[in-house]
């Protein structure tokens, strides 16, 4: 039986990730779709690969019917895309009174994320894993990552407007100084403690290194 035959308010929908059929069917379960990305991420914390997840075979690990997933997501990158979001909680809003301290409220978000273990672990595969399917990454990318890079660029450029930071420096360079420290230790050497303080550190750090000096203040 064909997928719109066995689903067709999956087909109705037209395949949008997450979104509910327009105008027919039930309304969504806010408790299927986190039965479901819960699954993905149990299968994957049991050492399954992203090649080796099925629609059909996360229907069943989520006790639903393969319908229901199909009713959700379009296939599994959509899928892997949402379960992926759902590792990301969206960072402090900056606020705008000092840069120092702004810096050191994102890089702290950072670091209380890198301390949860289990979220930090299931992205490490999920990144590790996506990354070989370009257009999945890019979405991801695009959906999440870019916001929170940008967040930081727009601190960084408020503080090059009020003489803190020098106007001469890279701000992309900058950006990755600031939480490549933070990102080696939470996805690449997870057994390196993020200690309390450590934010303030790598901003004070780095800020001492590119605050203007006499010779390029003015």
């Amino acid at each position: 039986m064909s997928r719109a035959a066995e689903d067709p308010e999956g087909a109705a929908a037209g395949g949008r990730p997450g979104s509910a059929p327009a105008g027919r069917g039930r309304p969504r379960s806010a408790a299927a779709d986190s039965a479901i990305i819960e699954a993905v991420l149990r299968l994957i914390e049991d050492g399954a690969s992203i090649g080796e997840l099925s629609m059909e075979g996360i229907a069943r690990a989520a006790g639903v019917g393969k319908a229901t997933v199909y009713r959700r997501w379009s296939g599994k990158s959509a899928l892997l895309l949402d379960v992926m979001r759902s590792l990301d909680v969206p960072g402090p809003p900056p606020g705008g009174l000092s840069v120092r301290d702004d810096l050191v409220a994102l890089l702290e978000f950072l670091r209380r994320r890198g301390l949860a273990k289990r979220g930090s672990a299931l992205l490490r595969t999920l990144v590790s894993q996506v990354r070989t399917q370009p257009e999945l990454w890019a979405e991801y990318h695009d959906t999440v990552v870019r916001a929170r890079r940008e967040a930081l660029l727009g601190v960084l450029r408020r503080g090059v407007a009020s003489g803190e930071i020098r106007a001469d420096r890279d701000l992309e360079m900058l950006a990755d100084l600031f939480v490549g420290p933070l990102l080696s230790r939470a996805l690449l050497h997870e057994w390196k403690e993020l200690p309390e303080g450590l934010s303030a550190d790598i901003v004070d750090t780095v800020l001492e290194g590119v605050r203007p000096t006499a010779d390029t203040a003015g």
